[in-house]
């Protein structure tokens, strides 16, 4: 959304956007995008993060990272085969008819996170095909957010969305998830997200 080219938005990107090593002049914003990476599928170059210690501020020293088991895992605990146990997405957890029970994906939860994208002028990128309510869309939308300086705004969307969700969701990934990647980046994010 910074208008970077690993992120899963689009913008131009201004003049005065810093484009130095790590690309932010803000440390929130930093922190949201690197958490909004480690909830998109686990690449070559999270693993090689993970293995170099440079995400032991996001989830620990957890030793060695294997991709395959990584992405296995992934897939296993938000994409399925068969309903997966914690979907990623805002409108799941927001839009169903039963409280007890997951609502549908793309339901009115995702139409209000496409407002906030097209008001701000952002689109996810095409390298993306996540869903624009899932929980790494809507970080990297506060990483923008940070950065650009919109705290009012940062605020008022952690209260319309992520405030409304994500704790559920985490809660989920801790207690379903048989690595120790995603229970530790579960509990950081709820800690950054809630802190």
């Amino acid at each position: 959304m910074t208008g970077q080219t690993d992120t899963p938005t689009t913008r131009e990107q201004s003049p005065e956007c810093d484009t130095g090593s790590d690309g932010f002049r803000s440390d929130a914003a930093a922190t949201y995008a690197v958490l909004a990476e480690c909830w998109r599928e686990p690449t070559e170059q999270l693993t090689e993060a993970i293995e170099a210690g440079e995400l032991a501020p996001v989830v620990g020293d957890i030793g060695s990272a294997d991709r395959h088991r990584l992405r296995t895992e992934y897939t296993r605990l938000f994409i399925g085969p068969a309903g997966p146990p914690c979907p990623p997405y805002e409108s799941v957890y927001r839009d169903g008819e039963d409280p007890d029970a997951l609502g549908p994906v793309k339901g009115p939860a995702t139409t209000a996170v496409v407002r906030w994208y097209r008001e701000f002028g952002v689109q996810p990128a095409a390298a993306h095909s996540d869903l624009p309510d899932h929980i790494a869309t809507e970080l990297e939308f506060a990483a923008y957010l940070a950065e650009a300086g919109f705290d009012e705004e940062l605020d008022q969307f952690f209260e319309e969305h992520l405030a409304v969700w994500a704790d559920e969701f985490l809660r989920q990934v801790e207690t379903e998830t048989r690595e120790p990647f995603y229970a530790s980046l579960a509990t950081t994010t709820r800690e950054i997200l809630f802190q």
